[in-house]
């Protein structure tokens, strides 16, 4: 019988097997990993959320180096006032004697304005913002001069709506107006303890009103850190009167005196009136209005009647 011819040796079955099965086994050692991996990326990136979160809600909720609050929103405050050492900003201006400021402070009060004369006040200033506005966020409104902001700049609103500005305003308007700066002249001049007939309104006085929108100007940026005596040099008292109320009309807007490691806040609140020397004592600031509208008008004094401006008149 020939012998049978046989083909080549079969490889084992099972060594095919073997060799498929073992990119399968390495997959599922690598699995447990991978899944480890995604849950580590998830928690880091959950974690990052967490903090900008809580970083955002800080940012909103305070200010940097703000560390006490002098005036909170739910206060109704007779009188408060806090000393200072006087800055040397006054030495290098005329002084008045009994006027000029040897005793330095700020200070604030619930009791000088009722909140219906901040809302009728506040009245007059929705009325003259509605004939224009600023592109960004602030917007003045000033009534001795006539500034008025409009789109990215300012027009004299008597000589730009002329007659039209009796239907806007009245009489008694005016009178109110002239009747909230002589209050908030007399509540000065006792915290400083000078006479309120050596006092002067002085510019520039004026209304603002500000929002969220962003700046378009340099006229918009509110938030700066200043000195008003630097700013202005006529000034020697400073004084703001709120119209609206913190968290409930707006939101951020706070008032900050700023100091190293102390920062002092006052939250407005319609009818609240905060006052101050006007030097580098005060050093002072606005946060940004984050949400909301905020309305103030700004009474500056000086001790120098060159300086002074008079009550605006409506004829």
């Amino acid at each position: 019988m020939a012998p049978q011819r046989r083909g080549a040796p079969k490889a084992p079955e099972s060594s095919g097997v073997a060799e498929r099965r073992r990119p399968s086994s390495m997959k599922s050692a690598r699995a447990p990993r991978e899944v480890w991996r995604k849950w580590l990326r998830a928690t880091v990136l959950g974690v990052c959320a967490t903090l900008a979160a809580l970083l955002l809600w800080g940012s909103l909720g305070s200010d940097d180096g703000v560390t006490e609050v002098l005036a909170h929103r739910s206060e109704v405050l007779l009188g408060r006032f806090i000393e200072v050492p006087c800055s040397e900003d006054y030495n290098s201006h005329r002084r008045f004697e009994g006027c000029s400021p040897t005793r330095c402070g700020r200070g604030v009060t619930d009791a000088v304005i009722t909140r219906d004369e901040a809302r009728r006040i506040r009245s007059i200033a929705e009325k003259g913002l509605s004939l224009g506005g600023s592109d960004g966020g602030a917007s003045i409104l000033d009534l001795h001069s006539g500034a008025l902001s409009v789109g990215k700049h300012f027009v004299n609103l008597y000589r730009y709506f002329g007659d039209k500005i009796e239907n806007i305003f009245s009489e008694e308007d005016f009178q109110l107006y002239r009747d909230v700066r002589h209050k908030v002249q007399l509540a000065i001049a006792q915290a400083f303890g000078i006479s309120a007939s050596s006092l002067y309104l002085t510019k520039p006085t004026f209304f603002s009103r500000i929002n969220s929108t962003e700046a378009r100007t340099a006229h918009d940026e509110y938030w700066h850190a200043h000195v008003d005596k630097v700013t202005y040099g006529s000034f020697d008292y400073t004084s703001l009167l709120y119209l609206s109320d913190y968290l409930d009309d707006f939101g951020g807007g706070r008032f900050v005196f700023m100091e190293e490691g102390a920062n002092k806040t006052v939250e407005p609140r319609a009818g609240r009136v905060s006052f101050f020397t006007s030097g580098s004592e005060n050093l002072h600031r606005v946060e940004k209005v984050h949400w909301g509208t905020r309305y103030a008008i700004t009474i500056a004094f000086t001790c120098n009647p060159d300086h002074g401006i008079a009550d605006p008149a409506f004829t």
